[in-house]
């Protein structure tokens, strides 16, 4: 997992192509840690992911649940296959809000992220 700050935004991409019951309790798990050090804006960066299961959609609403309403997770640059994925679960619509780049979801914060 790679991690950078950019202004109040934390910045993860999973490195592995696949966010799947062997590694996404590691995502779960590194974002309770930062949501308990005081993080409250983040972004994934999904680019390297190209396959995506169950676990993957549990760990990151875990993600949503353990902010409890108090912060913003915004997924960016996921693959083809992984955006089907969401907009089969719906979790594209209203849950998620997915951008096309890292950037233009700092973007989307409002300068919450500069």
């Amino acid at each position: 997992m790679e991690e950078r700050m950019v202004g109040k935004t934390m910045i993860l991409r999973p490195v592995e192509e696949r966010l799947d019951a062997a590694n996404s309790g590691l995502l779960k798990s590194r974002f309770v840690d930062l949501v308990n050090d005081g993080h409250r804006s983040f972004v994934i960066d999904l680019s390297a992911v190209d396959f995506m299961d169950s676990t993957g959609l549990a760990a990151l609403m875990s993600g949503l649940k353990t902010l409890g309403g108090d912060g913003e997770i915004l997924l960016a640059s996921l693959s083809v296959k992984v955006r089907k994925l969401f907009a089969l679960t719906r979790l594209d619509q209203g849950v998620f809000r997915i951008f096309a780049s890292t950037e233009e979801a700092l973007a989307a914060l409002g300068g919450k992220g500069s």
